[in-house]
């Protein structure tokens, strides 16, 4: 059941009382308000808590929490203010923003995005006072995309058409269109509309030496595919992801960036993390393989596998490319099985390295007869599992192993007698008591292991009641 909501206006009160009804100091009023609203099932995410101050020294000013008085003083000079008189304002409300939902959340209830827009438009011409005014739009939407309008939306892409020549200024426009786009399906599809693709892989093309806008670009165009809108029945996540393969040469640009900035492994993580979000069709994991991707990703994996971030970005962009029954192979044929088993190992305690692990085993082994003996013979079943022992209380895990294992047997069952001799039936047993998400994926497991399982079945396509 969803937690009751209250407004600041609320709280504030609440903490108002208890300092003159009950006499408390500020700390212990506001450490009461929030103990007893948390008692009575309030969510207080969005709630500010702090104690409301007066600015300056009017005493007749009803107090209030900084990040309004500041945007009251950014409000007021608004339309007559120079930037240079507000920029000190603008930069301490940027700061406050930062710390938190809470801050942006009230910010946005008293009408900040058409302040903060109106002064990033008046900003246009001049470098230093683009960058302030686009770091506090990005630090207002951060969480709170739905801001953005028709307006911002324009306001952006002028900004990454006219100043392609500025990094600092590009990177702060991306991250603003990033924090826009995230659980939006509309933002996303408008940007797409209104041209944003080529301006995002131009830019890796054009400053292809500058490691930080390169991470910003790229992380750009993997928000772009995403289907996270609850919203949203159907997204655009599918097509946009042909469009930046198809028509603006996103797997070429990627591979190479990723070449020329083989020694950075930040960007190299995220460089994985967008080609594995590109990678949604057949062909495309295919020309990964063509332009050298795999060789790169491999290789990737070989010299890196001490630094698990890295590493689950790596095996995400494995598991996409292999996809392909050709890629597969290559996979294999490169020594991949091992270099994945001996990531999950150095990494065991690491949940979502043993997920991407797994789920590499897994597709691996899909219909490759072949596949499934080099990962028995490297030791694929067993690293699989020690990561259900090790996270038992991880429901991917526990899938993304049970998926290695019916993978394994589907095609070759003379490997059932090993994998149970590990005790492969007790741990998915165990999964299915424990999550009731591996229901289906663990019962299949047990089943093409030739165990005993119980199979309910739901319809027999006969006529008469469902529920006899």
């Amino acid at each position: 059941m969803e937690k009751r909501r209250i407004t600041q206006e609320t709280f504030d009160a609440a903490v108002k009382e208890n300092m003159e009804e009950f006499e408390m100091d500020p700390d212990e009023a506001l450490r009461e308000a929030v103990e007893q609203f948390v008692s009575q099932g309030v969510n207080l995410y969005c709630i500010v808590k702090a104690v409301p101050a007066v600015s300056g020294d009017d005493k007749q000013e009803e107090p209030t929490h900084e990040v309004l008085q500041v945007l009251n003083s950014l409000r007021t000079g608004k339309d007559s203010a120079g930037l240079k008189e507000v920029t000190a304002d603008i930069k301490r409300f940027t700061e406050l923003c930062s710390l938190g939902f809470a801050q942006r959340y009230l910010a946005a209830q008293k009408y900040a995005y058409p302040i903060i827009l109106s002064y990033c438009k008046k900003s246009v011409e001049e470098q230093e006072a683009v960058l302030t005014t686009l770091f506090a739009l990005a630090a207002l939407t951060d969480g709170q995309p739905d801001l953005l309008d028709a307006e911002g939306q324009q306001f952006l892409l002028n900004v990454l058409k006219e100043h392609k020549a500025d990094t600092s200024v590009m990177r702060a426009a991306i991250c603003t269109v990033r924090h826009c786009c995230l659980k939006h399906e509309q933002n996303r599809q408008n940007l797409v509309k209104g041209g944003i693709l080529p301006l995002l892989t131009g830019a890796i093309t054009q400053h292809s030496g500058c490691a930080e806008l390169i991470k910003e670009a790229a992380a750009g165009l993997r928000f772009m595919t995403f289907d996270d809108d609850v919203r949203v029945t159907f997204g655009n996540a599918h097509e946009h992801a042909k469009i930046i393969v198809l028509e603006h040469n996103g797997l070429k640009i990627l591979v190479d960036a990723a070449k020329a900035h083989f020694d950075n492994t930040s960007v190299l993580s995220e460089l994985c993390a967008t080609l594995s979000r590109l990678a949604v069709r057949n062909e495309f994991c295919q020309d990964i393989c063509d332009l050298g991707g795999l060789k790169l990703i491999m290789t990737l994996l070989a010299n890196s596998y001490e630094k698990p971030e890295l590493v689950r970005q790596v095996l995400s962009a494995i598991r996409a490319v292999a996809g392909n029954d050709d890629v597969k192979d290559a996979v294999v044929d490169s020594g991949g099985v091992e270099l994945i088993v001996i990531a999950m190992n150095k990494h065991m305690n690491n949940s979502a390295v043993c997920e991407h692990g797994c789920a590499c085993l897994s597709v691996l082994a899909l219909r490759k007869p072949n596949n499934c003996k080099v990962i028995m013979e490297y030791g694929g079943v067993l690293a699989a599992v020690q990561a259900m022992k090790t996270h038992k209380d991880s429901v991917n895990v526990q899938k993304q192993a049970c998926m290695v294992m019916r993978n394994l047997v589907g095609r070759m069952s003379e490997l059932s007698k090993p994998i149970l001799e590990m005790g492969a039936e007790d741990l998915i047993t165990q999964a299915l008591r424990t999550h009731q998400d591996c229901g289906d994926v663990g019962k299949a497991a047990l089943r093409d292991l030739g165990c005993e399982v119980e199979l309910r079945e739901l319809w027999t396509g006969k006529h008469g009641s469902l529920t006899n």
